[in-house]
């Protein structure tokens, strides 16, 4: 059939990168750490593909003979948020930073946001945790009507508002003026959220209605080169969004990791000649964000459980690869992504495994993408396809 999956574990980073000092992220590795809190993962599945083999994780032997190729690899990219991380997957350097906020946005910038949106106030405007942020302003929001706006260590402008206050449309109608209108030249972040949620007083919860409103890649990923090529390219998740559907012919929403699964292995069974590009997001924005090493695990499982299924409807003329975008470390006090290097693993059935070893940048992916379907390029990286 000849298609080639890459599916990002969101946040599963397996140790900290060289420079994770400048990052505050010294003593991050959200595999091995998850692995000692839990007494061990239990993910029978990526041990036979080799997931051991990368790190020594309690729980998950190192096995003489994986069925996949395995190794680690390093981020180049300035930064450790999922943009950055997709676009070197993709085949770029991102080699400056996108503007973050520390202490939240200044006020000429919320003062626009109200001018341009109609807004007539503003809640937050700090960094904060999604769910902490929704209990504590919850019920002023619901009483004054006023946008809820926060920030993190990442490059982003988040807005959440209670759905029964301001309705979906008009939450994304404020976050596209955002994106569009307020948050433009040096103030152009990453991504602007939307964070819808539901409930009453002490019992808010966010919905699945998220949607992000990102910018372009800032040149040519492996996306429009397979594009170009006759490849059809299908986002699923979290990848349309991050790559602004830029050379995507197939758009896949998904609300969950279940979902998410659902669609991968829907596409792997009946595509031909597709780059099969996915997103988990969950083990991001439930259990790495709010410090579940626990629920972290439970979903790791979840993909494990999964993985026989999705190799079923790999044939011989197919490829997977199975990484992540960054590190999201839930054991340590930071509830923000951690500065790691991501897992690696490389499955193509019948094909003998080999150690691939640390590679030297995430777009090591694309090049192995386009050597896979014999496309010209000049994207970064360096094909690990015959290694």
């Amino acid at each position: 059939m000849k298609n080639f999956l890459v599916i990002v574990l969101d946040g599963v980073g397996i140790g900290e990168l060289p420079d994770a000092t400048d990052y505050n992220d010294v003593g991050s590795n959200t595999l091995k750490n998850i692995s000692e809190v839990v007494g061990g993962l239990n993910l029978p599945n990526l041990e036979k593909f080799g997931l051991g083999n990368i790190e020594n994780l309690k729980g998950v032997a190192r096995v003489q003979n994986p069925l996949a190729s395995f190794g680690k690899m390093q981020e180049v990219s300035i930064g450790k948020d999922s943009t950055s991380g997709h676009w070197e997957i993709g085949g770029l350097k991102v080699d400056f930073k996108f503007p973050v906020y520390p202490d939240g946005f200044p006020e000429d910038i919320i003062n626009k946001f109200m001018q341009e949106t109609g807004v007539k106030g503003v809640l937050g405007n700090k960094p904060a945790s999604g769910t902490q942020i929704i209990q504590e302003l919850g019920d002023e929001h619901v009483k004054t009507g006023y946008p809820i706006v926060y920030t993190s260590a990442d490059s982003v402008f988040q807005i959440a508002a209670h759905e029964e206050v301001i309705p979906l449309q008009r939450l994304y109608e404020i976050c596209e003026i955002t994106r569009n209108k307020v948050m433009i030249g040096e103030h152009t972040v990453g991504r602007i959220i939307a964070r819808p949620f539901v409930g009453t007083s002490g019992n808010y919860t966010r919905t699945t209605n998220r949607k992000d409103f990102s910018v372009d890649p800032v040149g040519k990923t492996i996306l429009d080169y397979c594009s170009e090529n006759g490849i059809q390219t299908v986002g699923i998740g979290k990848v349309n969004d991050l790559f602004n559907y830029k050379g995507i012919n197939v758009s896949v929403k998904t609300k969950s990791n279940a979902e998410g699964i659902e669609k991968i292995i829907e596409f792997a069974g009946k595509s031909e000649q597709s780059f099969i590009f996915a997103n988990l997001v969950d083990f991001d924005v439930y259990f790495g964000h709010r410090n579940d090493p626990e629920g972290f695990h439970k979903a790791l499982i979840e993909f494990d459980n999964a993985v026989p299924e999705i190799v079923e409807k790999l044939d011989e003329s197919d490829a997977l690869i199975i990484t992540a975008d960054h590190g999201n470390d839930p054991t340590t006090p930071s509830t923000d992504h951690s500065r790691e290097y991501v897992p690696l693993l490389f499955y193509r059935k019948n094909k003998p495994a080999k150690n691939l070893g640390i590679r030297q940048t995430f777009s090591d992916v694309a090049q192995t993408v386009a050597d896979f379907y014999g496309i010209k390029n000049g994207l970064r990286g360096e094909s690990f396809l015959f290694a």
